[in-house]
C-alpha cells in the first residue's frame, strides 16, 4: 500500500485526491489529510438542512458534497482525515468493519480503547471519535473517515445544524452523536505528531511505503476540484429536492413560508396569512436558494429592516430580531434558511 500525506489544507483539493486516485490507479493508498474549517456533507444530503446556513455564511466556512454518502461532519485544523482507497471483490467492496480495524489497531497502540459501533462509528469510552462513509467505483473501493484530535467542538456543534424541522425531504439524515477529541485520550501528543505516528504506524507494515502525488497527477486533480468540488452546482444543487416551511409572525399575524427546492433552485413559493408577502415573495422563484440571491430582493430587506424593529416574530420564539442584529444584507437572511 502507498502511504501518502497530503500538504494542502484545501478540502476541495483533498476530496478531489480521493475521487482521483480511485478512479485512475490500480494500486493500493492510505491518504491523510487536515483541511481548514468546512462542512462536508454527503453525496444525498441536502446542504442547507445539514449545514447551520446562517452560522457558516458569516463564518466563511465552505459546505462540500463528498462522492460518498453517509452524513455531515465538520473538519478543521484538528481533526485528521484518512482515506483507505484499495481494489476488492465485485459485490464485496462495502465493509465498515473491515477498513476501520487498521485504524482501531492503530489507536490501541496509543492507549486509546477504540471500538467500532453502529454502522460506521468509532467510539471511545461511548464517545464518537470517527465518522465513516465509503464509495465504491467498479472493483474499486474508497473508504475515508474522520479523527477528532484537536477539533474546535464548539465550532462543530454551531456549524451541523440542530433543528432540521423546517426541512422535508428524502435525503439522508446525519445522526448526531456525542463526541470527545483524541487528544485528551492522549496526554502530551499534537495534532501533528498524532499524524506523524499514524503515518509511521501503516508505512511500517509488510508491503507499504511512502509516496507523493506527481506534478501531473497535482494538477489533474487540481482541475478535478475546480470543475467538481468548488462549484455550486455540485456542493448545493446536487442533492435532492426538498421543501422549506417557516411559522413566523408578522404585524400580529400568523403566517408560514414555504420553499420548494429543485436541482438548487426556488421553484414554487408562497406566504400563507398575508397577501402582500405572498405577492412579493413571488421574486424568489428561479433563484439559486442561497444568501446571496435572496437577501438582494425587496422583500429580504424589508424583513431585515422590520426583525430589527422588532415586529417579526417567529411564532412561539424570541424575536428574530435578536439573531439578526448583526446580520448584514449580504450575510444569510435565517427567516429562509
Amino acid at each position: 500500500m502507498l502511504c501518502i500525506r497530503l500538504d494542502t489544507t484545501d478540502p476541495c483539493f483533498n476530496l478531489a485526491v480521493d475521487e482521483y486516485l480511485l478512479k485512475t490507479r490500480s494500486e493500493d493508498f492510505l491518504v491523510l489529510s487536515v483541511n481548514f474549517p468546512s462542512v462536508i456533507i454527503g453525496k444525498h444530503q441536502v446542504a442547507h438542512r445539514e449545514a447551520d446556513t446562517e452560522f457558516v455564511t458569516g463564518a466563511g466556512i465552505p459546505v462540500i458534497r463528498r462522492i460518498s454518502g453517509g452524513g455531515a461532519v465538520y473538519h478543521d485544523a484538528g481533526n485528521v482525515n484518512f482515506s483507505f482507497i484499495l481494489s476488492g471483490e465485485q459485490g464485496h467492496q462495502v465493509d465498515f468493519r473491515k477498513y476501520t480495524l487498521p485504524v482501531i489497531s492503530f489507536l490501541r497502540s496509543l492507549g486509546v480503547d477504540a471500538v467500532f459501533e453502529g454502522k460506521n462509528d468509532l467510539k471511545a469510552g461511548g464517545l464518537k471519535i470517527s465518522g465513516n462513509a465509503e464509495h465504491v467505483f467498479r472493483q474499486r473501493v474508497l473508504h475515508h473517515g474522520t479523527l477528532l484530535f484537536d477539533a474546535d467542538l464548539n465550532v462543530l456543534r454551531k456549524s451541523l445544524r440542530k433543528d432540521t424541522s423546517c426541512y422535508h425531504t428524502r435525503g439522508v439524515r446525519s445522526n448526531p452523536s456525542a463526541v470527545v477529541n483524541l487528544k485528551t485520550l492522549i496526554p502530551g501528543m499534537e495534532t501533528e505528531g498524532f499524524i506523524l505516528s499514524m503515518m509511521d504506524y501503516f508505512i511500517s507494515m509488510e508491503g507499504n511505503h511512502g509516496s507523493v502525488l506527481t506534478a501531473a497527477e497535482t494538477a489533474a486533480i487540481s482541475d478535478l476540484a475546480d470543475s467538481r468540488y468548488r462549484k455550486w452546482e455540485w456542493n448545493f444543487a446536487y442533492g435532492p429536492e426538498y421543501t422549506f416551511r417557516r411559522e413566523f409572525k408578522y404585524d400580529g399575524k400568523n403566517c408560514r413560508l414555504s420553499l420548494f427546492v429543485k436541482d438548487g433552485i426556488i421553484e414554487e413559493c408562497s406566504i400563507e396569512g398575508s397577501a402582500r408577502l405572498n405577492e412579493m415573495l413571488k421574486g424568489l422563484k428561479g433563484l439559486k436558494h442561497m444568501p446571496g440571491e435572496i437577501n438582494n430582493l425587496p422583500l429580504a430587506r424589508i424583513w431585515l429592516r422590520r426583525a430589527r424593529k422588532g415586529y417579526l416574530q417567529a411564532a412561539g420564539e424570541v424575536p428574530i430580531a435578536i439573531g439578526m442584529q448583526s446580520v448584514p444584507l449580504l450575510g444569510c437572511n435565517p427567516c429562509f434558511f
